[in-house]
């Protein structure tokens, strides 16, 4: 039962523009950060919505390692291919762009792949994905980021959470979409968990000294000291749990990240100099897009990705459970239940909503406010 007071879509919409445009984006780059975001909160992935919107945006927007205007440099381009620099600018607003390029591009030649270096937080992966599969077609995206993972057997965190994310037309309302870290948790789950006064499960993080910790935000501070790392899919530091799987699709994602786009990877988008000061991620991203009109047809690709879905939802349930879902469909419920009310925001979200409202001089007044 959510007890958690409710925001209404173009309320925060327009607060967060606003907010955006106050330090220094322009307007239509603040209309696609603000929707990227809006977005995690419609499907219920609560950890990389409006909870990150002051602390990963805003804040770095302040400290200098986030730059408000995106300068996208076109690096080499190909009828099928292309690279861009986004110049540490929002790595949403880059993003867009690359994948309406993308989309473009495979509908003329059925495929097209690329690569952004430079760049910053893109939000969830799935958003870049799902825009290729509201067209029509497949959808395939990574991104590197700071360091977290340890590699199996090791406990220094060298890899990103690194999501890899896949979204596939459908014939039914919503698109198959797999978008997750190639760690047990994400790190934005475990920040979620603080703000929320949340222990993080054991399990998910180890430890120099193979300790057990569970405090989130003692977990978050051990993190960038490098006293702690999170255990890959599967668990570790051992591979008794097959975490090799987790470790090795995390890097996969690094090497396309960086290797694709000529950018950084791993302990240099720490996002902190050797002097201990914030400085530039320079993260790194790829895309690519496939149309399956180029091979045995969209209608057809469609109708056995769906029927393969229902079948899946439609198989023998293991005791005491009632339903199976497929990737994607729990996101789609969670905006049905939520389109009409709009998005739930804890405490520790509405004082910020409140301050940035009050230091900017913005007409707002929340329904949260008494």
């Amino acid at each position: 039962m959510e007890t958690r007071p409710y925001v209404p879509w173009e309320l925060m919409n327009s607060f967060m523009i606003d907010v955006f445009k106050a330090y220094g984006v322009p307007e239509a780059d603040a209309k696609i950060c603000a929707d990227v975001l809006l977005e995690s909160d419609r499907r219920g992935i609560e950890s990389h919505g409006c909870n990150r919107f002051k602390p990963i945006y805003i804040d770095r927007i302040v400290n200098g390692t986030l730059l408000p205007r995106t300068e996208i440099e076109i690096v080499k381009e190909t009828p099928t291919t292309l690279v861009m620099d986004a110049h540490d600018g929002m790595g949403m607003v880059a993003s867009h762009a690359m994948m309406e390029r993308l989309i473009e591009k495979a509908k003329k030649l059925g495929m097209a792949g690329g690569a952004i270096r430079n760049s910053t937080h893109f939000g969830i992966a799935g958003y870049w994905t799902d825009m290729a599969a509201q067209a029509g077609m497949i959808g395939v995206a990574g991104t590197n980021a700071r360091p977290s993972i340890a590699p199996t057997f090791g406990v220094e965190n060298m890899l990103g959470t690194n999501p890899l994310t896949f979204s596939l037309p459908t014939d039914e309302d919503f698109a198959f979409c797999i978008d997750c870290a190639t760690s047990i948790v994400q790190r934005g789950k475990i920040e979620y968990y603080a703000r929320s006064g949340k222990e993080t499960p054991a399990g998910m993080v180890v430890t120099r000294d193979g300790s057990t910790v569970t405090d989130s935000a003692e977990i978050l501070k051990m993190l960038v000291e490098g006293k702690a790392a999170l255990a890959p899919l599967g668990g570790g530091p051992g591979d008794e749990m097959c975490g090799y799987k987790g470790y090795g699709y995390a890097t996969v994602v690094e090497i396309l990240s960086a290797a694709l786009s000529g950018g950084n990877f791993m302990k240099a988008l720490s996002g902190v100099s050797p002097e201990g000061k914030p400085r530039m991620y320079h993260l790194g991203h790829f895309f690519f897009v496939a149309d399956p009109e180029a091979f045995a047809g969209g209608e057809t690709f469609r109708k056995i990705a769906g029927d393969i879905c229902r079948a899946l939802r439609a198989s023998a349930k293991a005791p005491g459970y009632d339903r199976i879902y497929t990737a994607g469909e729990k996101e789609y419920l969670t905006w049905l239940e939520r389109k009409d009310k709009g998005v739930p925001v804890g405490e520790a979200v509405q004082k910020e909503m409140i301050a940035l409202r009050d230091k900017h001089g913005l007409p707002y007044r929340f329904p949260f406010e008494s």
